[in-house]
């Protein structure tokens, strides 16, 4: 009953945080004044070390009043580099920038619940920390730079959470295991000769070839790997030409590689590359590939998760849990998860009659501001949930 009350009087101002830091997003390794926001905030609530690992990230240690496990709770704070189109008095002040991912409810959320908290600091066993990242939206992503840091020394586990627009407002997403895809990256280049588009007999075209290329680079998935295996290949990029009139000496591609499984995601670099070699050697041209790693993915510990699904439970009831399958998307969280036993999971803030339907990364993104008071709730009771825990 305390815990609710205090999660009550903590809701306005969870509102109140994230509509200010959604005036003022900043991008990926920007993240300063976010970051001076949230210290000074955590510095009025009492009872918290505070350090400042990065000149854009905020770690606050909560130290209970016994021994015990060491908890480690996330939020991440960067914004993108989006437009934003919504029409509500507290929309961007910083054109171009956007929390359109949901950054800003995460950050206040973890502030609500570090607030409550640091007011129950005689009831906790071990220690709650509370890790204010940056740089999530942008490889090589934040987690690293905190790890490096210190942020994890002597965590036993680590929470996270994420608001999420395709689960409707009231329910949290749950996944066991692989929760989130590794997400790596390629680009290459096709080197042809060029000349006149009039007398393409005398040239090697680069960009007839980069489409094959392209089309080819598709049977990896449709062709090459078990139908049960999750996999998605996309091209994102593809530049050649100047002129209407030249064909050119080369083009560039790029895209975007989500996997699941560690063989897969070793195999489909070699994968790649034999197809592009094949016809760009077909047809008498030549390449550069290059293939870069990226986040890993985001595995959910089954004891820490079967811990977080009981606390959902416990407070909503089953029907508050919603089964999700593994997303494609990927979260730098998975360097935590690999660190030490962790669960990340989705805070629903879909909501068809409020016309919150816009999905993450969008112009009109905006977040259910009810989903905020879940989201702290959860954070509260798992953490006493998962330092109980023997």
């Amino acid at each position: 009953m305390v815990i609710d009350n205090l999660i009550e009087t903590v809701k306005d101002e969870v509102i109140g945080w994230r509509r200010y830091l959604h005036q003022y997003p900043e991008l990926s390794f920007q993240e300063e004044k976010t970051a001076q926001f949230v210290y000074e905030t955590l510095t009025a609530f009492g009872n918290l070390e505070i350090t400042r690992p990065t000149k854009t990230s905020v770690v606050a240690r909560l130290v209970g009043s016994r021994p015990g496990k060491v908890l480690a709770l996330r939020a991440d704070m960067d914004a993108l580099a989006i437009q934003e189109e919504n029409g509500f008095d507290f929309v961007s002040k910083h054109p171009g920038v956007m929390h359109a991912c949901g950054h800003d409810g995460h950050t206040a959320m973890l502030l609500g619940t570090a607030k409550i908290l640091s007011q129950l600091q005689q009831q906790i066993p071990g220690e709650v920390r509370f890790i204010f990242q940056h740089a999530e939206e942008l490889f090589p992503g934040g987690a690293k730079d905190l790890i490096k840091a210190g942020a994890l020394k002597g965590v036993d586990r680590v929470m996270g959470l994420h608001l999420m627009s395709h689960i409707p407002a009231g329910k949290i997403g749950v996944i066991y295991g692989p929760a989130m895809a590794a997400s790596d990256t390629f680009d290459a280049t096709i080197q042809g000769i060029g000349g006149h588009a009039s007398q393409p007999q005398l040239t090697i075209d680069p960009i007839a070839i980069g489409a094959q290329v392209v089309t080819n680079l598709q049977h990896i998935v449709a062709r090459r790997t078990d139908p049960m295996e999750k996999l998605v290949i996309s091209v994102t990029k593809f530049h050649s030409g100047t002129a209407y009139n030249v064909i050119p000496d080369t083009v560039s591609l790029s895209g975007s590689v989500r996997s699941f499984s560690k063989e897969m995601r070793q195999a489909v670099p070699d994968l790649l590359e034999k197809i592009i070699r094949g016809i760009t050697e077909t047809h008498g041209a030549s390449y550069k590939f290059e293939y870069h790693h990226g986040y890993d993915c985001v595995i959910n510990d089954e004891k820490v998760t079967g811990i977080v699904e009981k606390t959902i439970e416990n407070i909503w009831g089953k029907e508050a849990v919603a089964t999700v399958a593994p997303l494609m998307g990927s979260e730098d969280f998975s360097f935590y998860a690999n660190e030490v036993p962790g669960c990340y999971v989705f805070v629903g803030t879909g909501n068809q009659e409020k016309g919150f339907v816009y999905p993450m990364h969008h112009p009109k993104f905006t977040v259910d501001e009810d989903s905020l008071a879940m989201g702290v709730t959860l954070f509260v009771h798992t953490a006493f949930a998962l330092l109980a825990d023997d």
